[in-house]
């Protein structure tokens, strides 16, 4: 075998590698992908509540330096709030230093850090998986999140007014349970997640034509864990 022949052998499996995309495990596996995560809204009482199987599967805290220990209480709390704060804005400027493209933005909620990708920017334009360029994103937000792993995720999805709640409801509980299943692939530990779809709750643009196009999105919520 010359070395043409040679060289063709050897790359064209890694053509053909090259070209197969991700696509979301079937149905009946996703309980598999998502065991650990909780289906419910993140706040501070599920939080709380969720800390202790956090920490046992390997979740991390934001650490503090140790010689805040030796601080009176007030100046420790100060500092450890300010450590917190630097650790998100850090995540923040990350995210959204990675993420300047259409219909994706970052925004901030406190300590918190929102991620709300529009749907025509995660999912194909008319079947429920994640396209190309969702792959793409999510990729990118899966390996900050593995950098900032002292952190809690709330991924929910949302959809635009629909008549029937119910579809609703499954719609945008699918996109989020998509985006959980990708992020869990890619060494996000499922006990910092929190999934849920909301259906047509909480719009945040009309409910015209263009509108409902932003409504239909997913919501990736970033909260420190300490």
């Amino acid at each position: 075998m010359n070395i043409k022949k040679l060289f063709l052998s050897l790359s064209l499996p890694l053509m053909l590698f090259s070209c197969v995309r991700y696509t979301t495990p079937a149905r009946n596996t996703w309980g598999t992908y998502m065991s650990g995560a909780s289906f419910t809204d993140m706040n501070s009482e599920t939080k709380i509540a969720k800390k202790p199987v956090y920490l046992g599967a390997g979740g991390q805290l934001i650490s503090y330096n140790t010689d805040y220990a030796k601080l009176e209480y007030g100046d420790k709390a100060a500092n450890e709030s300010s450590i917190v704060l630097k650790y998100m804005e850090n995540l923040e400027y990350e995210l959204y230093d990675s993420l300047r493209k259409p219909g994706i933005s970052v925004q901030r909620a406190g300590t918190d850090i929102v991620v709300i990708l529009v749907r025509d920017a995660l999912m194909q334009l008319n079947a429920a998986e994640l396209s190309n360029t969702g792959i793409d994103t999510l990729g990118i937000i899966s390996k900050i999140l593995q950098k900032y792993d002292a952190t809690f995720i709330e991924i929910a999805g949302y959809t635009d007014s629909f008549t029937d709640k119910t579809a609703a409801k499954a719609l945008s509980m699918d996109m989020a349970q998509r985006t959980a299943i990708f992020l869990a692939q890619h060494k996000i530990n499922t006990a910092r997640m929190f999934i849920i779809g909301r259906g047509a709750a909480r719009p945040i643009a009309a409910q015209d034509d263009i509108g409902r196009l932003t409504n239909r999105r997913v919501e990736i919520r970033v909260s420190p864990a300490r």
